[in-house]
């Protein structure tokens, strides 16, 4: 692997030779070392028990974990395998983790926790047969002297007797290893006909759509199960389960309605965890959406730097070019219209969107309210007016949750009423209600737009040696103290998918924003770099961060697009 390696032993030794002294005679573990079953790699040693734990991995060999190749010949499939023995480490770790007495993070010892989603995550790479788990561990001290037995215990006893139950073929339960692999592979099967069958998304009979609370992604136990319209019935033959019909939504213009409380935003919710696979026992594992859809909602105050608005609004009182808008602080109108020309932008073929998180004026514009203002004094042109050129000019569909306005029923092509979580196909019945009331302009062709911005670097960024990167959770990320919101990117699911977008950001400023690569670009060369080298990709020296998942194009290019400093 590049480095002398040392034995275990030599190990086991050094940690004796150290014991009960200053924290920083830690720094010379640093190092590769044989445990003959396995290598540990002790990549990083933290400065002080406070501070952040060091980073270790496992390295284990083909020949040693066993596992058979059609369990990661695709992409899907290995990415599920290491999903799932993730998950076996942290379960297994966290029944023999302890906290060593002492001061910090002593004895800590960590994993990536995975939500309900199956994602990419540098914790566990399976290359080749050969497997790499990277995790965190507090090494013990006692204030700052160092407790060397303390970390004997865990590199010694804990550590393997959790890589042994959870790395290895024949020591793991090769059934549920099984099951999550035939899940995967009927999931990505339901995928992959989507666009075969005219459809954007699908929701299999039975599935779980409501999750027990606002603030859990687990599935409400007791909840209606879903169950597909005759009319948008759809049957399937998946290579594992066998046939399964459910609602297949079309491409094209769909509108959900209903009363409050009856389903819809359940629905919307849904699909839009639906560009991710799920684990067994979600209920929404059946759910499947076109992976590039695109949740849209207005978003006040967020950055705007050269975006292509004006096939919503020109012609503002203040002259402000529209054509290449930028704004430190955007309204909800010309959030909402950024943030949909930049989905555009960034290849996006289906546009979910849900009227309570929209901006009113860039939705609709009532037949009373174009009385009163004429079309000259308005700079909007609504979403109303361009979506229907949106799907057939551009081929862009689109998913709308309604509850209050009847005005997208003219221009939609398929309506269902969600009752009591139970979803109805009106469309008949919608449209001849509708026919009886004026319908909102039709825009005609999707105009032509500017999608080819093309970034500048931050000049800034280029001459700090060190550029420093701060999380919090799924809301914001910093780099180099400059903020980047991410909270209103409703699909980022797992803080971990927020750090690698801070690490993605930066490799982007540094190594590809050059004046001439257009955005879409510098996201088609990051996805496929991350497709053939992983996150791993990132770092230039071998200390990679143990805990990154990876997130979709979209939410890459929405943050380069959050970022203040961003200049075309």
């Amino acid at each position: 692997m590049g480095i002398t390696m040392k034995t275990s032993l030599e190990l086991r030794n050094h940690l004796k030779s150290i014991d009960h002294r200053g924290y920083p005679a830690y720094k010379d573990l640093k190092g590769q070392y044989d445990f003959k079953d396995y290598v540990l790699s002790i990549d990083h040693v933290q400065g002080d028990p406070f501070a952040s734990p060091s980073r270790l991995s496992v390295w284990v060999k083909k020949e040693k974990a066993g596992f058979p190749a059609d369990f990661y010949n695709t992409p899907e499939k290995r990415v599920t395998m290491q999903d799932h023995l993730t998950r076996l480490f942290a379960k297994w770790v966290a029944g023999g983790s302890f906290q060593a007495k002492g001061s910090g993070k002593s004895g800590l010892l960590s994993v990536s926790r995975c939500g309900q989603q199956v994602l990419e995550r540098t914790a566990l790479r399976v290359k080749d047969g050969d497997v790499t788990l990277r995790f965190e561990a507090g090494f013990p001290a006692n204030g700052r002297t160092i407790n060397a037995r303390e970390l004997d215990k865990m590199l010694f006893d804990i550590l393997p007797d959790c890589v042994r139950k959870s790395l290895y073929y024949s020591n793991i339960d090769k059934n549920k290893l099984k099951t999550a692999i035939c899940l995967c592979e009927d999931q990505q099967y339901i995928r992959e006909q989507l666009p075969k069958l005219g459809l954007c998304a699908f929701l299999a009979n039975g599935v779980i759509l409501p999750r027990e609370s606002g603030v859990s992604e687990r599935p409400m136990k007791g909840a209606v199960a879903f169950a597909s319209p005759e009319s948008l019935q759809v049957t399937l033959k998946l290579p594992n389960r066998g046939e399964v019909s459910g609602m297949g939504i079309p491409k094209g213009i769909t509108l959900f309605v209903g009363g409050g409380y009856h389903g819809k935003s359940t629905i919307l919710q849904a699909l839009q965890n639906g560009v991710y696979n799920h684990i067994g026992g979600d209920g929404r594992e059946l759910v499947i959406t076109d992976s590039s859809a695109f949740k849209l909602r207005a978003e006040d105050g967020r950055s705007i730097t050269g975006v292509d608005i004006s096939p919503f609004i020109k012609n503002l009182p203040n002259k402000k070019d529209t054509v290449h808008f930028s704004t430190e602080d955007a309204s909800g109108s010309t959030s909402q219209a950024a943030n949909l020309m930049e989905a555009l932008e960034g290849g996006s073929s289906l546009i979910l969107i849900d009227e309570d998180t929209s901006a009113t004026n860039f939705m609709v514009r009532d037949q009373l309210m174009a009385q009163v203002i004429s079309s000259g004094e308005e700079p909007i042109t609504p979403f109303i007016s361009r979506v229907r050129g949106m799907y057939e000019d551009l081929g862009v569909s689109s998913i709308i949750v309604a509850g209050s306005s009847g005005s997208f029923f003219h221009v939609a092509d398929t309506i269902i009423q969600m009752k009591e979580y139970v979803p109805i196909d009106i469309t008949k019945k919608a449209k001849e209600a509708a026919s009886g009331y004026p319908a909102e302009a039709d825009g005609g062709r999707f105009p032509a737009f500017n999608a080819s911005r093309r970034p500048k670097p931050d000049a800034a960024l280029r001459k700090d040696d060190r550029l420093k990167i701060k999380t919090m959770g799924t809301s914001e990320i910093s780099l180099s103290r400059e903020n980047v919101e991410l909270r209103y990117l409703e699909q980022l699911k797992d803080q971990e998918q927020s750090a690698a977008l801070a690490h993605l950001l930066k490799y982007a400023q540094l190594k590809m924003m050059d004046g001439k690569k257009d955005l879409r670009q510098i996201g088609d060369f990051l996805e496929n770099q991350l497709d053939q080298k992983g996150l791993e990709s990132l770092f230039d020296r071998g200390d990679v961060s143990a805990q990154l998942a990876r997130p979709r194009k979209q939410e890459i290019l929405a943050c380069i697009n959050r970022y203040r400093r961003l200049e075309m």
